[in-house]
């Protein structure tokens, strides 16, 4: 098939562009967010075309994968008709949770898929048949040495998001641990914070330099109050790491017993910090069975048939 997709979730879009299909992007002069073309940080195999606005009327398109409310008005405007259409939706719904309705609801022909069962849950569907395809990810290998006794975090621009990504709680993860703050937007974190600088390291990298120094680092830390399952989590346990996390949305699924400390009581959670730091053997062995459960739920070949099954039906 021929898949008409936007470059909105690069990590995602990573693990999804690995399927059969040849996956159309479109690509603007400027490269803004309605036409950001190819990724230039993820590895993307040819299958993936770029195509202008002005020509996509002249593509042959089976299925479109809608990302954002206004991606509908785009596909009438470019293309002219509706080929049959999938929305995903990546993200737990804000706002008057759980009232909030979701923008796919009262779209006819429409199938919403949601990445986690929590999300599918809270949001507001209405009519609209939904259903979920969890996470796959291209699995970057066993990487884990933790050879540094500190803690690696990963989010995106942590200041703006606040609450949302628990940046607030950072200031007691560092007294259990000196942390690595990995993602846009985290410069000037630790004066923010009020947290001496070698506490709270900010570090902006590419993708393919993210996961080897994240994995030098002994345990992940995953402070999220409120948001879908973030990749970064599933891409800490593919790599080994050992979790301690909040008990929110679909964290609870995602970690088993045997791959970390899963908790909303902040002091078990620094507790758990300290004893992954001072004890590498009781790290690394956490770590195995964290990237154990993740290959075993969130693998790619799992992910692709998942998505293979949907879009064969959705283009019938």
């Amino acid at each position: 098939m021929r898949i008409l997709i936007w470059h909105v979730h690069g990590s995602w879009t990573t693990a999804f562009v690995q399927g059969p299909h040849t996956y159309v992007v479109p690509v603007t002069p400027d490269r803004g967010p309605d036409g950001l073309g190819r990724a230039r940080t993820w590895d993307w195999p040819g299958s993936v075309v770029e195509v202008p606005p002005e020509r996509l009327r002249d593509e042959e398109i089976d299925v479109v994968v809608l990302q954002r409310p206004h991606e509908l008005a785009l596909v009438d405007r470019w293309l002219g008709r509706r080929p049959p259409l999938v929305y995903l939706e990546h993200n737990a719904p804000h706002g008057d949770v759980p009232d909030t309705r979701h923008p796919a609801a009262d779209l006819p022909g429409v199938t919403l898929v949601h990445v986690t069962h929590f999300n599918r849950l809270m949001w507001d569907a209405g009519p609209a048949p939904s259903t979920v395809i969890e996470h796959g990810i291209v699995d970057p290998g066993y990487l884990w040495t933790g050879e540094l006794d500190r803690a690696a975090v990963a989010v995106n621009e942590p200041l703006r998001r606040g609450r949302t990504t628990g940046t607030d709680l950072l200031p007691a993860f560092a007294e259990a641990a000196p942390l690595d703050v990995f993602g846009m937007g985290t410069q000037g974190l630790a004066g923010h914070l009020g947290v001496p600088a070698d506490r709270c390291r900010s570090h902006e990298l590419t993708q393919a330099a993210l996961h080897k120094a994240m994995a030098r680092r002994r345990v992940y830390v995953h402070p999220v109050r409120w948001t879908s399952l973030g990749l970064s989590l599933l891409e800490a346990m593919h790599l080994g790491m050992p979790i301690v996390a909040l008990a929110t949305t679909e964290v609870t699924e995602a970690v088993p017993p045997g791959g970390g400390v899963v908790s909303n009581r902040i002091e078990e959670l620094t507790d758990a910090v300290r004893n992954f730091v001072a004890d590498p053997m009781h790290a690394r062995m956490v770590g195995e069975g964290a990237r154990a459960a993740a290959l075993a739920r969130y693998g790619l070949t799992r992910f692709l048939d998942d998505w293979e099954r949907l879009l064969k039906e959705v283009a019938r």
